[in-house]
């Protein structure tokens, strides 16, 4: 394989790293939502609060990682303390008794996300060219899912055993306290990461908006736009209790949204190298937009399981190529900066989203709520046409 092609020692730790995460994080995040309407009798507006303000607190904490990443020209220290952080939180979701004392731990567990995640993808940004950082970013997105795959698998073998001994809100105890294993030796793994990023000399006369570049700034908008209708995976996953699936089978869904997340993380990021990023994201909101639909059409467990595979196959576009393409268009000095900044936007976005979402859901119906999603996807569609037909031009 032509050097160029290869990835990097410090690309492949963080992969591992993110694997044992994300392990430990779905093995609790998709029976969450069931753990506080079902055991903590929460409503299920409060599901999307939770959600919203955990997106938003990760995406605002990248934002300022990212920026002092760059400043300091040191992205170690930021992944090492993200990752503690969240590692600590995790067996506080086992002693919760109540969805505000949810709400705390995953505010938390997020901050520890926010840290980190930039620097993270910083130094994949750093040690990668415009030939293969579609593919870095994949693989790393691909490790991330294997974790988040096997996660579910794990509850899902575990929870009828345990429910079988124990009483519900013990099960569901029991699970949390697990995954707090694979968070410790995520901790481990990143230590081995060594910090090899170069001090760059910027010109005074640059600033921070001119080392972003038009270009960003569009693009950043276009994607706030469509983070206002976007929503998280809780609410297909109450769709599914909607409809009536077993609750015994909803692990299994939400494992398929991680295979498929997974199988398709490494070849998006593979194919948005070749025939562009804008063109590949198109397609995702596009995706969504028919996921939106599909979900509101849905009645049967089957259908579900096909929605769950297209989320998957979405959210591998979105968390790979978007990274991906900001990382081409500015410049290096500030790149620290720019993901930061496109996570704060989307992050600034997921509290009012999710909670729109939520709203709608309880107010009116589900249908009420993916049909406002479905119009912000659209328009998100067309501003990035736009876009995709002016750089032609230009």
């Amino acid at each position: 394989m032509p050097e160029d092609k290869k990835l990097s020692r410090n690309v492949l730790l963080l992969g591992v790293g993110s694997f044992l995460t994300d392990l430990s994080s779905e093995m609790i995040f998709p029976i969450l939502p069931l753990f506080l309407v079902n055991i903590l009798h929460a409503d299920v507006s409060v599901v999307g609060l939770i959600d919203g303000i955990a997106e938003s607190t990760a995406d605002l904490g990248k934002m300022v990682s990212g920026w002092l990443s760059d400043k300091m020209r040191k992205r170690k220290p930021f992944i090492i303390g993200g990752y503690s952080l969240s590692s600590v939180t995790k067996p506080f979701f086992a002693l919760a008794g109540s969805w505000p004392h949810v709400l705390i731990v995953r505010f938390i567990e997020r901050i520890g996300k926010g840290v980190r995640g930039t620097a993270r993808d910083a130094m994949v940004a750093d040690e990668t060219t415009h030939e293969n950082r579609g593919k870095a970013f994949g693989y790393r997105k691909m490790m991330d899912q294997l974790g988040a795959v096997l996660g579910p698998l794990v509850v899902f073998l575990l929870m009828p055993y345990l429910t079988a001994h124990m009483n519900p809100s013990d099960a569901y105890r029991a699970i949390f306290w697990i995954a707090f294993i694979p968070a410790i030796l995520a901790v481990i793994t990143v230590y081995f990461v060594k910090e090899k990023v170069q001090a760059i000399v910027v010109e005074k006369k640059t600033t921070l908006s001119m080392a972003l570049g038009p270009r960003f700034k569009k693009f950043l908008g276009i994607t706030l736009v469509f983070a206002f209708g976007m929503f998280t995976y809780s609410f297909l996953i109450l769709r599914a209790q909607e409809i009536g699936v077993d609750i015994n089978i909803i692990p299994l869904l939400y494992l398929c949204y991680n295979l498929s997340f997974l199988l398709f993380a490494m070849p998006v990021g593979m194919s948005a190298d070749k025939i562009g990023r804008k063109k590949t994201l198109a397609i995702g909101y596009l995706i969504f937009a028919f996921i939106c639909f599909g979900l509101m059409k849905s009645e049967t467990t089957t259908q579900m399981w096909l929605m769950f595979i297209l989320y998957g196959a979405f959210m591998a576009i979105i968390e790979t190529v978007q990274r991906a393409y900001i990382s081409d268009i500015v410049n290096p000095e500030v790149r620290g900066t720019a993901l930061g900044l496109h996570q704060g936007a989307a992050g600034f976005a997921a509290l009012p989203a999710n909670l729109i979402v939520g709203f709608l859901w309880s107010k009116y119906n589900s249908a009420t709520a993916f049909t406002y999603s479905i119009l912000v996807s659209l328009i998100a569609v067309i501003l990035l046409a736009g876009m995709i037909r002016e750089r032609k031009k230009s």
